[in-house]
């Protein structure tokens, strides 16, 4: 201990006098406060990012700068969830069923008129899925 004390250019009774030390009220404050920021990012699912859970501490009445909110997150490692891209599939290909006949071959020139139907599929998304 003499030897880093020597290093440091400190004395060995500062030193434990600085190990004894409580902690500041700053240092109180931003542990209470990463208590709340981890109730928080816990009741949002884990989705709430920086500025939800600033919004949040503020409608809670907690007073806080938003980045100091960051701080804490990016200290205890929260981040908020992305939603993912929602992939839309119309088509199941991988079935075992019989596939309908090509009957037009690509030849959609008709010799007279409503002999030859062709239809598309379209996505439209709708509440029920």
């Amino acid at each position: 201990m003499a030897l880093l004390c020597r290093v440091l250019a400190i004395s060995v009774s500062a030193y434990y006098a600085w190990r004894k030390r409580q902690p500041s009220r700053r240092q109180q404050e931003d542990e209470q406060l990463s208590e709340t920021i981890q109730r928080v990012h816990a009741e949002s699912h884990r989705r709430y990012g920086s500025p939800r859970i600033h919004a949040e501490l503020q409608a809670q009445g907690i007073r806080c700068g938003r980045k100091r909110v960051v701080r804490l997150m990016r200290r205890m490692g929260l981040r908020g969830k992305c939603k993912g891209r929602r992939r839309i599939c119309t088509t199941d290909s991988k079935h075992k069923l019989p596939l309908a006949e090509n009957t037009l071959k690509q030849d959609f020139t008709a010799e007279q008129p409503d002999t030859k139907w062709v239809a598309d599929i379209t996505y439209i998304p709708t509440d029920e899925g």
